[in-house]
């Protein structure tokens, strides 16, 4: 019973290819116009200052321009998971505070959610995450936080992720909508 378990721990081979450096400045492109367009966004037009640079927009670029053809990179998984995520996040951080046990069961519970509406977005539990330690700027857009910077942001790249990924022949965004 115990050397099963232990040999799952053992992985498998890895089989990796040449990298494709056409592809990855592809994915460099996508990821700086992104970050770069909700920077503006946010330096120009709104009055939130940086805030609309939320963390987990990080990793969301890293999908979205770097694993276009994955699931989690759909954007039913990008809006959906991180705006669900930000409003489990809020709540926790009304319920529970800014505290270690509202951090744990801010991301705990959005990946339940995620999981159970079929919108599982890794960084969607960065952005609950964000919610609860994110400090008094952000806790003052109390769930506002979820459409501005959240959903606002993740809107402006996938915009730019339709555009960006379908410039290249060899790429196809998105997959599917729903």
């Amino acid at each position: 019973m115990i050397k099963p378990y232990l040999t799952k721990m053992r992985g498998g081979p890895l089989k990796r290819g040449k990298p494709h450096v056409a592809d990855a400045l592809w994915s460099w492109l996508g990821a700086f116009l992104g970050m770069a367009l909700i920077g503006w966004m946010s330096s120009h037009y709104l009055a939130v200052s940086t805030l609309l640079l939320v963390g987990s927009f990080g990793a969301t670029s890293v999908l979205l321009y770097g694993a276009p053809h994955s699931p989690l990179a759909q954007p039913r998984n990008v809006l959906g998971g991180n705006l669900l995520s930000a409003l489990v996040g809020v709540a926790c951080y009304h319920w529970l505070g800014d505290g270690w046990l509202a951090a744990a069961m801010a991301v705990s519970v959005a990946l339940l959610v995620m999981q159970l509406t079929h919108t599982l977005h890794p960084p969607g539990g960065a952005t609950a995450l964000i919610a609860v330690i994110g400090g008094e700027p952000l806790h003052a857009l109390g769930y506002w936080y979820a459409l501005l910077p959240v959903g606002l942001g993740c809107l402006a790249m996938l915009v730019l992720a339709v555009l960006i990924n379908n410039l290249a022949r060899h790429r196809r965004y998105p997959l599917h909508w729903h």
